[in-house]
């Protein structure tokens, strides 16, 4: 099986699936905790170098006061999770924003924990203008692009799962995901299975990888 070396998580679908259970906007955002973890540990498995998950943009920080403290506590406390893994830990985002949680800047430089191991980038309170805000436009040259970014430290992706149905890249890291290909799985994120995962690595299967040529 080819395993893409890099894959980009877009877990959406926490308010429909709040709302589908009776509950508040607000409280599906919690559903999501372990899912995430799940899809960590099915990654590491499979071999996969690198993974990528969209916490919360600068975009979704104008929803309700409730809303917006409910996802930015659940990527706190992500990320949090995450560090008690082996892993090479990075949080991507504006940290000189209000926005941007206290208890993650400390890991906004990349830190190999626990003996290090697996890529886990989390993106927290990030924007695609933000990131792309030190790019010249007479810069051409491929690598010189990437070095200007914000998000520099992470790598191109292969291959992006987005949950919840929606067929769009909601500004996710657009110069790393130039190539990648889109899988999408119609279930809401709380309800992830390990067969989302496997149904995208297969799908992935049949793709032609050309990337351009």
């Amino acid at each position: 099986m080819r395993i893409p070396r890099h894959i980009g998580i877009i877990p959406d679908g926490n308010r429909r699936w709040a709302s589908s259970k009776g509950l508040n906007k607000q409280d599906g955002y919690k559903f999501g905790l372990n899912p995430g973890l799940q899809l960590l540990e099915l990654a590491k498995e499979q071999g996969v170098e690198e993974i990528t998950y969209y916490g919360f943009t600068t975009d979704n920080c104008k929803r309700p006061q409730a809303q917006f403290s409910a996802f930015s506590n659940a990527c706190v406390t992500a990320v949090e999770i995450i560090a008690q893994h082996p892993v090479s830990l990075l949080v991507v985002g504006n940290s000189a924003s209000q926005m941007f949680p206290e208890q993650l800047k400390k890991f906004t430089t990349r830190q190999h924990l626990n003996g290090g191991g697996m890529k886990v980038n989390f993106l927290v309170n990030y924007g695609w203008e933000w990131d792309m805000s030190e790019l010249s436009l007479n810069t051409t040259n491929r690598n010189e692009i990437l070095n200007s970014l914000m998000s520099h430290d992470i790598s191109r992706i292969d291959l992006i799962i987005r949950w919840g149905g929606m067929r769009r890249l909601s500004g996710f890291l657009p110069v790393q995901s130039v190539y990648a290909d889109f899988y999408v799985v119609d279930s809401l994120w709380p309800d992830f299975s390990q067969n989302d995962f496997f149904a995208a690595l297969d799908w992935y299967q049949k793709q032609d990888i050309t990337l351009g040529g």
